[in-house]
């Protein structure tokens, strides 16, 4: 019987299709390198996403959450809010479908939460204090990252709990409460002191009383924009941001049978959905541009479809009258830009919702001395995340960026390094990151046939019964199966296509963990094992000329 009918999975070495021979003297040789994984660059919190995913390859969770959470301390919120850019960019799709990230991420942070896990961390103490303001995603992160650092951490939150938008934006069937709570107090365990119902009208003056070294400001977007609609005996006009927060301090409002909700982004989805689970027999989403050009993610639009939310697509408000909307249809023009037509329409319903947007009370700020804002609120930041005031920070929302719960988490961990770096005097330099690898760029001849496993729904009909979590995790063979997709894109892993395929011999294993070595007294530069390696860790180099 063959190797290969064996399953051995070494393609034999063909010496004939090199675009350079050995010939009598070597020009060449090959080198092990580390290349930076797509997933990895595409991740607005910086994980080591390839790293983890290794961990739990060889069912190492423990060591694999750890190495997550040195980067983002929430995983099992972000494996259910996460918009997983990282997916996005992943060199399977190339094959067949993205590894599921962020399932796999869901499903550490859950094992994590069931085991009580603690993060594992050593830090000499700085005797620094630093004033965070905001329990958001972008101020826990910062106050975890510092604590890390050795610094001493204290967070000021106007509101009743921590958690910020992800407690009062997102509705419990996508991000559960009890996530939330857990996921918040593993980080205070560390040290932290919380102070909620504190609303911060001073900062400086906050700064001096405490003793503060720094101040990191995450205080989010948690007003709604405004809309100028002519309206005369308007009915019940609601703003969504006050409407989640009301549903989730129980204050729900009474919205009637047939409720409209105008906007085209994520948080019109959830304010639609969640009217549905409050009894609305119909929820109507009226948005001014096509499904191409809305702003919420495609994948939250057919699950508010799948829960019966209707959309009306290329329509606008033009005036309000009692329960009675008058509605422009628009066009999209060549620049994607929604245009007037002039055609009219009218439109039922015993409440509106408006989801059009969040704004920053940036007030605590606008008297701070070199503090610039952008036209439309948001606070500048240089390239530490620094203000215009030297020592005063600011992340998440309330600067310009997109606003997610990862990149918000993803400013806190930046910004903390470069606080701690200023309380020492010294500037924080980013490493320098190795090479993309593309999917060009890889050796991959095991063009196997593994898709995504999909995560459990709910039937659409139980959905909107109540605020339960719709979508489920994956069990324990089902991460694994997902882990073992990842191609593990420009870093060894150690499959032995290079040791099993090399004619000299000259590649010894150094052990389980330790990879390879070159015995460069017998490599001839063939290039054999370069073409072999499915991951493009092996790069050709050339012979040094004197």
């Amino acid at each position: 019987m063959s190797v290969q009918a064996l399953g051995d999975l070494t393609r034999p070495a063909d010496l004939t299709q090199h675009d350079q021979g050995t010939g009598p003297f070597r020009t060449r040789h090959p080198v092990y390198v580390d290349l930076l994984p797509p997933c990895n660059h595409a991740c607005p919190a910086g994980e080591n996403i390839q790293g983890w995913l290794t961990h739990i390859q060889a069912r190492r969770f423990h060591q694999a959450w750890q190495v997550l959470v040195a980067d983002n301390p929430m995983p099992a919120i972000h494996g259910r809010v996460c918009y997983h850019p990282c997916e996005s960019n992943c060199n399977r799709t190339h094959i067949d479908e993205a590894v599921s990230i962020h399932a796999v991420e869901r499903f550490l942070g859950d094992m994590a939460l069931r085991e009580r896990w603690a993060v594992e961390w050593q830090a000499v103490p700085s005797g620094k204090r630093v004033l965070v303001i905001g329990a958001g995603p972008s101020g826990l992160s910062a106050a975890y990252h510092l604590t890390r650092l050795g610094h001493q951490v204290e967070i000021y939150e106007a509101g009743p709990l921590a958690g910020g938008m992800m407690h009062f934006g997102i509705p419990a069937y996508r991000l559960p409460r009890d996530v939330i709570a857990q996921e918040v107090q593993r980080i205070l365990n560390m040290g932290i002191r919380l102070t909620c119902q504190r609303k911060v009208e001073d900062v400086l003056a906050e700064k001096t009383a405490g003793q503060f070294d720094a101040v990191f400001v995450a205080i989010g977007a948690h007003i709604s924009k405004k809309v100028d609609i002519p309206a005369r005996d308007a009915g019940h006009i609601l703003d969504a941001v006050s409407f989640l927060k009301g549903v989730e301090t129980g204050k729900a409002p009474t919205l009637g049978r047939r409720v409209a909700i105008y906007g085209g982004g994520n948080t019109a989805m959830d304010a639609a959905r969640t009217a549905k689970r409050l009894g609305a027999e119909e929820a109507l989403i009226i948005y001014r541009r096509d499904r191409e050009h809305m702003t919420a993610h495609h994948f939250e639009a057919d699950e508010a479809i799948e829960e019966g939310v209707k959309i009306n697509w290329l329509r606008t408000i033009k005036t309000i009258e009692g329960n009675t909307m008058v509605v422009e249809v628009m066009r999209i023009d060549e620049n994607g830009y929604p245009q007037p037509t002039g055609e009219l329409e009218t439109l039922e319903a015993d409440s509106l919702i408006l989801a059009l947007g969040q704004e920053t009370d940036v007030s605590l700020l606008q008297r701070v001395e070199g503090i610039q804002f952008k036209s439309d609120g948001t606070v500048l930041v240089d390239e530490r995340m620094m203000t215009g005031h030297e020592g005063i920070f600011a992340g998440g929302d309330m600067v310009p960026s997109e606003r997610t719960v990862t990149v918000a988490v993803g400013h806190g961990k930046k910004a903390a390094k470069h606080i701690d770096a200023w309380l020492r005097g010294t500037t924080y330099q980013k490493p320098p990151a190795h090479d993309l690898v593309s999917y060009e760029r890889l050796h991959v001849w095991f063009r196997t046939e593994a898709k995504q496993r999909i995560q459990p729904h709910l039937e659409s009909y139980y959905r909107t019964a109540g605020f339960a979590e719709v979508v489920g995790g994956l069990n324990l063979s089902e991460a694994l199966y997902e882990a073992r997709r990842c191609l593990s894109c420009g870093n060894c892993f150690e499959c032995d296509g290079c040791y099993g395929a090399c004619p000299e011999d000259a590649i010894v294993k150094l052990g389980s963990g330790l990879r390879y070595r070159y015995d460069y007294d017998r490599c001839t530069g063939c290039a054999v094992c370069y073409e072999q390696c499915p991951c493009h860790a092996i790069e050709m180099v050339a012979e040094a000329t004197n």
